[in-house]
C-alpha cells in the first residue's frame, strides 16, 4: 500500500553533516547582489507554480554519488530550484571521468568530486544549503547522511552494489521516496521505490547470502527488464575484474531528466507515480520508451532466464572476481 507523499518537512532531526557552506566550500562572490532567489528561476512558472516553487526552495534531497549521474542530477536539480542538498562522494576526479562526469574538467582533476560539485550548485544557487560528505557513506553515517532529507537520488557507481543496498533499505526505514535512474548506452532506465511499498531488495531479488556477481546481475537485470541497449552495446567492454563499462554523457543527460521529473511529482505531490514493480527505459538511439508492470519483479521466470544467462556470459570474469 502506497504511503502519503512527503510535504516539505520531515520527523528525521536534521544532523550538522561534516563539511557544511562555509570556510570549505566558498559561496559565488562578484555579482551576487544581482541575484535573486525569485528571478533566477522565474521561467519554471507555468510548468511549476508559485506555491510549488516555494515548496521546493524548502526541500532537501540527498544524492549519493557525483560522478557520471549524480553530478548531473545536481546541477539539474539545482537549476529547477531545489533550495538544499545532502552531496556524497569520496572519491577524486580522474582524466578518465572527462567523457561523462559533469565536474570533470582540467582544473579538477586531483579536486575532491562532492566538494567540486558542491561549488558548482552554489554557483547555480547561492542561497543553497549544500551539506557535503566527502567519504563514502556507510551504517555508521548513513542516517545521517539521509537527515532531514525528503527525497533519495542515486548517484551510486553500477558496481557498487553494497552502498546501493544500505542506502535504499535506511531510506525505506526513514519513509523517503528514493529514485534511481542510470545511464545504460545511449539510454536510460529509472524505477522508483515508495517506502510503503515494495523493497529495494525484495523488486531485485537480492539476498545476503548471493556473491556480488550474483547481485550485480540481479540489479542490471532488474533495473532494465526489456533491455533495448542490448543491440548496440559491446559487452565484451563490460569487465566485472576491473569495474568498467561503456557509459556516455548523453546518457548521462537523460539519467538526469527524468530522475528530476520524478523528483517534481514526489515533492510536488503529483500523479501519477509510478513505483516498482513499475519499470522504465527510454532509449534515445533506438527512439524506444519501454515501460511495464513486473508483478514478480527479479523472481519472474523470465527474469530469471536473463540472470542465469548473464552468469554464464560472464563466467570467466566471474571466477577471476572470486580469485
Amino acid at each position: 500500500m502506497s504511503t502519503p507523499l512527503p510535504t516539505t518537512g520531515t520527523d528525521v532531526p536534521i544532523v550538522t553533516a561534516p563539511v557544511i557552506a562555509g570556510p570549505d566550500i566558498a559561496r559565488p562572490k562578484g555579482h551576487r547582489e544581482e541575484w535573486s532567489y525569485e528571478e533566477a528561476f522565474a521561467r519554471n512558472e507555468g510548468l511549476i507554480n508559485p506555491t510549488e516553487q516555494r515548496r521546493l526552495r524548502k526541500s532537501r534531497i540527498a544524492i549519493i554519488g557525483m560522478g557520471g549521474v549524480g553530478g548531473i542530477h545536481l546541477a539539474t536539480l539545482a537549476r529547477l530550484g531545489i533550495g538544499a542538498f545532502n552531496i556524497a562522494d569520496p572519491d577524486k576526479f580522474e582524466v578518465a571521468n572527462f567523457n561523462r562526469q559533469y565536474g570533470a574538467e582540467t582544473k579538477t582533476i586531483g579536486h575532491k568530486k562532492a566538494q567540486v560539485m558542491g561549488e558548482k550548485a552554489l554557483a547555480i544557487n547561492p542561497d543553497a544549503d549544500i551539506k557535503i560528505f566527502n567519504h563514502t557513506i556507510t551504517p555508521d553515517n548513513v542516517r545521517e547522511f539521509l537527515a532531514g532529507v525528503d527525497l533519495v537520488i542515486d548517484g551510486i557507481d553500477f558496481f557498487s552494489i553494497e552502498s546501493r543496498r544500505l542506502v535504499f533499505r535506511t531510506a525505506q526505514q526513514l519513509g523517503i521516496w528514493a529514485v534511481t535512474a542510470g545511464p545504460i548506452g545511449f539510454s536510460t532506465a529509472w524505477l522508483v521505490f515508495d517506502p510503503g511499498g515494495m523493497r529495494f531488495d525484495t523488486y531485485f531479488d537480492l539476498k545476503d547470502s548471493m556473491d556480488r556477481a550474483e547481485q550485480l546481475i540481479a540489479f542490471a537485470v532488474g533495473l532494465t527488464p526489456r533491455a533495448t541497449h542490448l543491440s548496440y552495446l559491446d559487452l565484451s567492454q563490460v569487465d566485472p575484474r576491473s569495474e568498467q563499462a561503456p557509459s556516455a554523457s548523453l546518457a548521462c543527460h537523460l539519467a538526469s531528466g527524468v530522475a528530476a521529473a520524478e523528483a517534481i511529482k514526489i515533492l510536488l505531490q503529483r500523479r501519477p507515480i509510478r513505483p516498482v514493480p513499475w519499470y522504465f527505459q527510454f532509449d534515445a538511439y533506438r527512439h524506444l520508451l519501454h515501460k511495464g508492470r513486473l508483478r514478480l519483479g527479479n523472481r519472474h521466470p523470465w527474469q530469471l532466464f536473463k540472470r542465469w544467462w548473464l552468469r554464464r556470459r560472464f563466467a570467466a570474469a566471474i571466477a577471476a572476481m572470486d580469485h
